[in-house]
C-alpha cells in the first residue's frame, strides 16, 4: 500500500501533465437506458488496451497519430457510460471529463461546453459545483468566434473566466483558486513532457500499448501543451487579481473548539497516554518528554523497509547521493507550502523557477526527490499534529517505508505482499505489547493502486490478467490488516480518508474503507470548516478535522504547514488521547461515540465538524 502524499500541490502538478479531470458533463440519452449492469466497485470498470508505437511526444504533437488513440477513446468511453450503470458519480465525471477534452481538441466546442454545463449535476462539493469546467468553458466558448492561440482568443478566455469568477462567493472556492493559481505557476512544458517521457513512455516501449489507466492521460497531456500552456501567464493573472481583491482571512472555528491539557502537579489529575504513529518514521528528537523508551533508553520502534524487511532507525535513510541535497529537499518542502497558500516567499519563487522551467531531461531526477523528500518528512509532521497539547502522550513509532520512483520499486509480487501481511499482525502485536491505546494511520492504497503498479512494472499479458492478479495480492493485504486490527480491541485505529476527491469505499482505499468498531476514518476540511478539495470521502468517513495547511514539524525542527487527510486523521487521534488522558478506562467505541455524537452537522450534511470541547465535555458528563 502506498501513502497519500502530503504535499498537494505535487499531487496536483502530475494531473497537469498527465490528466484531464477539469471538465464533466452528464448527457441525457445513457440514463434512460434499462437493465445496465452495475458497477459499484472500482475495480468492477471494464479494461481496454490501446496500441502505441513509436515516441508518445510525436503521437501528442500530430493530429494525424493522434486521431485513431483520440477515436478509440472517445469509443471506449462512450460504450461504458452508455451500457453500465456506474454507481460512483467521480467515476462517470472522469468518463464525461475525457469525453469531453476529445470535444474540445476535435473541435466540437458546443459539445464541449454542454457537457462542462452539465457538471455540477455531478458534483457534490459546494466549490465544485461552482467552478467544475470553468476553463474549457471559457476556452471552447472563445474558439467558437476567435482561433486557438490568438491574442483575441486568450483575451476572451480571461475575460469569461474573470467575469464568472468575480460572481461567485469568494470564501467558498478560496482554496480552491489558491492552488490553481501554484498549479498554473508551476506548470511548463518540461514537466508535461517528462511525465510522458519516463511514466508511459516505458510502459509503451515495452508492451506496445498503454492500458485504459493511462492513455487517457494523453489526451489531457495534448491539451496542456496545445491550449493550456499558452494560456499560463493569463491564468496566474486571473487568478493572483482574484486574489488579491479578498485580502481577508478566513475565519479560525478550531481554536476555539480545541483545548489542551495542563502538565499536571503532584495530585496527578491526569494518566499517560500511550499513542503510536504509524506512518514513514518520527524524528523523536523533537518530542523530548512524550517519546516512551524501551529498557535501553531508546524510543520504542518497530521499522520495516519498503521491501517489507525489518529495519533499525527511527527516520527513512536518504541516499547517500542525496544527503548534501537534504536542506534543499526541506526547502522546497516550505516553497510548495507558501504557494499552496498564497505567500511569495523566496522558498516560493525557487520553487516556481525550478519547476516551470524545468526541463524534460531532469523530470525524473526532480519528481523522484520531492517524492523523497516527502516521505522522509511525512511521519514527523504528523506525529507533531498528533502530540500537540497533551504533555501526558507517549509517542511509539512504527515505521513503514513508501516507494518515490517512477517505476515502482519494488514491484508488487505475491512474496512481498505475503511479507507485508505478516508485518501487520506483528506491527500490532508490539502495540499492544507497548500499551498504546491510540493509533494514527496516514497512509492507505487501492486495489486500482497495485494494478496500476503491476502495469507500470510490465506485469500481466492483458488488464485483465493484471485485474486478477492485483485483487489477489490486494485482498491479502487487506484482510491481513483487517485481522489485525480487529485483534486488538482495546486500540482505537485512527485513518486518513485519502486525497483523490473520491469514495474511499468505491475505490477500495485502504484502510480508510475498512468497517471495524476501533476503527474511525477522517475526512479534512479547512481553518473555517469548509471541505477541502482534495479530501475523500463516502460512507466510512464519520468525521472532518482541519486537513488544509496544518502547521507541523520536519525533521530537524522547521515548522511547515502542509495539507491532506494525511493532516487531519492525528487531529482526531489527538482529541481520542487527550480524551484517554482524562478518562483511562474509555474503550474505542466509546471514544468513537465522544468523537462523532458531539460533531457540528453542516447544513448540507456533508461535513462532520469534530469539536474537541464539546467531546470533553460528554466524556466528564459519563455520556
Amino acid at each position: 500500500m502506498s501513502a497519500p502524499h502530503p504535499i498537494q500541490a505535487i499531487g496536483r502538478l502530475a494531473a497537469v501533465a498527465l490528466a484531464c479531470t477539469l471538465i464533466v458533463a452528464a448527457p441525457g440519452a445513457w440514463a434512460q437506458a434499462a437493465a445496465k449492469p452495475r458497477i459499484d466497485k472500482a475495480a468492477d470498470m471494464p479494461r481496454f488496451s490501446y496500441p502505441v508505437q513509436g515516441s508518445l511526444e510525436d503521437l501528442l504533437r500530430s493530429s494525424e497519430r493522434f486521431a485513431p488513440l483520440a477515436a478509440a477513446l472517445r469509443r471506449d468511453a462512450e460504450a461504458v457510460l452508455t451500457g453500465y450503470d456506474i454507481a460512483d458519480r467521480a467515476t462517470q465525471r472522469d468518463l464525461l471529463a475525457r469525453l469531453a477534452t476529445l470535444d474540445y481538441l476535435d473541435g466540437r466546442y458546443d459539445a464541449a461546453v454542454g457537457r462542462a454545463e452539465q457538471m455540477r449535476a455531478l458534483q457534490d462539493k459546494p466549490a465544485d459545483k461552482l467552478l467544475s469546467g470553468l476553463r474549457l468553458r471559457a476556452m471552447a466558448t472563445a474558439a467558437k468566434t476567435h482561433a486557438r492561440g490568438s491574442d483575441a482568443w486568450r483575451q476572451a478566455v480571461v475575460a469569461q473566466m474573470a467575469r464568472e469568477l468575480a460572481a461567485m462567493p469568494f470564501a467558498v472556492i478560496e482554496n480552491d483558486i489558491k492552488g490553481a493559481k501554484a498549479s498554473a505557476e508551476l506548470m511548463g512544458e518540461g514537466l508535461v513532457l517528462g511525465g510522458i517521457r519516463e511514466r508511459l513512455q516505458p510502459m509503451a516501449d515495452s508492451a506496445g500499448a498503454l492500458s485504459s489507466e493511462f492513455a487517457p492521460a494523453l489526451a489531457g497531456a495534448r491539451l496542456t501543451l496545445l491550449d493550456v500552456l499558452p494560456l499560463k501567464a493569463d491564468l496566474v493573472t486571473v487568478y493572483g487579481e482574484l486574489l488579491a481583491r479578498h485580502q481577508v482571512l478566513k475565519p479560525d472555528i478550531w481554536a476555539a473548539r480545541d483545548f489542551s491539557l495542563p502538565v499536571d502537579g503532584a495530585a496527578g489529575a491526569h494518566r499517560p497516554v500511550t499513542l503510536a504513529v504509524w506512518d514513514s518514521g518520527v524524528d523523536t528528537a523533537l518530542f523530548k518528554d512524550q517519546v516512551q523508551r524501551d529498557a535501553a533508553g531508546q524510543p520504542a520502534l518497530i521499522a520495516f523497509d519498503k521491501y517489507a524487511q525489518p529495519v533499525q532507525g527511527e527516520l527513512m535513510p536518504i541516499p547517500e547521493a542525496l544527503r548534501s541535497r537534504l536542506p534543499q529537499m526541506l526547502a522546497t518542502t516550505k516553497g510548495l507550502s507558501d504557494l499552496q497558500s498564497g505567500i511569495d516567499s523566496a522558498e516560493a519563487s525557487q520553487v516556481k523557477q525550478q519547476l516551470s522551467r524545468l526541463a524534460p531531461a531532469d523530470y525524473k531526477a526532480t519528481i523522484e526527490e520531492l517524492g523523497l523528500a516527502g516521505n522522509y518528512e511525512h511521519g514527523t509532521h504528523v506525529a507533531g499534529i498528533a502530540l500537540a497539547g497533551n504533555p501526558h502522550a507517549r509517542l511509539v513509532v512504527a515505521r513503514i517505508e513508501f516507494g518515490h520512483t517512477l517505476r515502482p520499486d519494488p514491484c508488487p509480487s505475491l512474496e512481498l505482499a505475503r511479507r507485508d501481511a505478516a508485518n501487520y499482525p506483528a506491527t500490532v502485536a508490539f502495540f499492544q505489547r507497548q500499551g498504546v491505546r491510540v493509533v494514527n494511520m496516514s497512509w492507505g492504497g487501492s486495489v486500482g493502486d497495485v494494478e496500476r503498479e503491476l502495469e507500470q512494472c510490465g506485469i500481466g499479458a492483458t488488464p485483465e490478467a493484471r485485474k486478477a492478479q492485483a485483487r489477489e495480492l490486494f485482498d491479502i493485504l487487506k484482510q491481513a490488516l483487517t485481522r489485525a486490527m480487529a485483534a486488538a480491541p482495546q486500540i482505537l485505529f485512527v485513518a486518513a480518508a485519502g486525497n483523490s476527491n473520491r469514495d474511499s469505499s468505491f475505490d477500495e482505499a485502504s484502510p480508510a474503507d475498512i468497517v471495524l468498531p476501533n476503527l474511525l476514518t477522517v475526512g479534512a476540511v479547512d481553518r473555517a470548516g469548509d471541505e477541502a478539495p482534495f479530501t475523500s470521502y463516502g460512507p466510512t468517513v464519520k468525521v472532518h478535522a482541519n486537513g488544509y495547511q496544518v502547521e507541523s514539524y520536519l525533521p530537524g525542527g522547521a515548522r511547515v504547514a502542509l495539507s491532506g487527510t494525511s493532516m487531519a486523521a492525528p487531529q482526531v487521534a489527538n482529541l481520542a488521547a487527550k480524551l484517554l488522558a482524562v478518562k483511562p478506562a474509555l474503550t474505542p467505541p466509546q471514544l468513537i461515540q465522544a468523537i462523532t455524537g458531539t460533531v457540528d452537522r453542516s447544513a448540507d450534511g456533508r461535513r462532520l465538524l469534530m469539536n474537541p470541547k464539546a467531546a470533553l465535555a460528554a466524556v466528564q458528563a459519563g455520556r
